[in-house]
């Protein structure tokens, strides 16, 4: 046979080979889309149980990234004012409030003089006639104030450093008020640092918790599915089938249960955090980021849910199926 001969020859058999392997590509699609109708029961029970595994997910999702938020929200909040002497000049005010910007520990400064404090008491207590004639009649003692807010309010060592060896704040520090890290607000800060860290920790260890949970539930579901057609695998074995043209339709069944579980559990999960969000609200839970997240990438929150739930499908369908494989 001359080398022409030969090289069309592989080639009719390549093609050959390849019109066998997608014929039983849409053989094995049709089959497993078939014992899903078919087995229609069955079928809605895993798509359900799949559907809720999926949304135990995204639950788990939305609430750490809520949890994050709130927490960044809080963080914010908390700021460590540093007292300072009410003669103190908004020149000396400004200074020290460029260098604090340049320490890394810190997040953002704002700088309150004498003054500033003394109309935001005023305000405070508008509605006072005695207070705001006190204040009117009185000279003003209040301190001018440095509020800094730090990336870590469990970590306030850079912050302390500064206010024990700068020279200018040492010149200009109040003897009459400490900074409140380093007075009786340092528990109330350490409480809040404590009580952030915690809710990170237990937020994470419950989502893992869930998605393990549900996974075992979803795999457990697909094995019963198998096994209630267990004959049916041996038959197809006793005429020659070989492991992946038993495996596949299943395999498919399981794609279809995570698709259709991914579009109905994202659908419920986002309709409730809608409902929710105005309760959420008003306890100050920073919820409308993680709405503006999932509306924004709606398109890959979607894709991401159906890979998740095809993916748990077709590991539980190839643990399941190779029990029965093997017999």
């Amino acid at each position: 046979m001359s080398a022409k001969k030969k090289i069309n020859h592989k080639a009719l058999v390549t093609k050959k080979q390849n019109r066998r392997r997608l014929l039983t590509f849409w053989r094995v699609v049709r089959y497993g889309t078939d014992s899903f109708i078919r087995n229609s029961w069955l079928s809605v029970a895993a798509t359900a149980v799949m559907t809720i595994t999926l949304l135990i997910i995204f639950a788990a999702f939305v609430t750490q990234n809520i949890l994050n938020d709130t927490i960044i929200d809080l963080q914010n909040k908390v700021d460590m004012s540093i007292y300072l002497k009410t003669d103190t000049t908004d020149q000396v005010g400004s200074e020290l409030k460029a260098e604090l910007s340049q320490l890394s520990s810190v997040r953002s400064v704002s700088y309150c003089s004498a003054d500033c404090a003394r109309a935001q008491f005023a305000n405070d207590n508008s509605s006072d006639a005695s207070v705001l004639s006190a204040i009117s009649e009185a000279t003003n003692e209040n301190p001018a104030t440095l509020r800094v807010v730090v990336k870590d309010i469990n970590n306030t060592s850079q912050l302390e450093n500064f206010v024990a060896n700068d020279k200018l704040v040492k010149a200009n520090l109040s003897t009459d008020y400490k900074p409140s890290f380093a007075g009786e607000q340092r528990e109330t800060i350490k409480s809040i640092g404590r009580a952030v860290n915690f809710a990170q920790v237990v937020g994470l260890g419950a989502g893992l918790l869930f998605v393990v949970i549900s996974s075992l539930i979803i795999f457990n579901t697909i094995r019963m599915a198998i096994f209630n057609r267990r004959e049916e695998i041996q038959m197809m074995k006793l005429i020659g089938a070989d492991q992946s043209f038993i495996r596949g339709p299943f395999l498919v069944e399981a794609i279809i249960y995570g698709v259709i579980a991914a579009l109905i559990s994202t659908g419920i999960g986002v309709w409730i955090l809608f409902e929710v969000s105005g309760t959420l609200t008003s306890y100050q839970i920073s919820v409308h980021p993680t709405i503006r997240l999932l509306t924004v990438y709606s398109p890959l929150v979607i894709l991401g849910m159906i890979l998740i739930g095809a993916i748990i499908g077709i590991i539980s369908s190839l643990l399941a199926t190779r029990r029965y494989l093997k017999i």
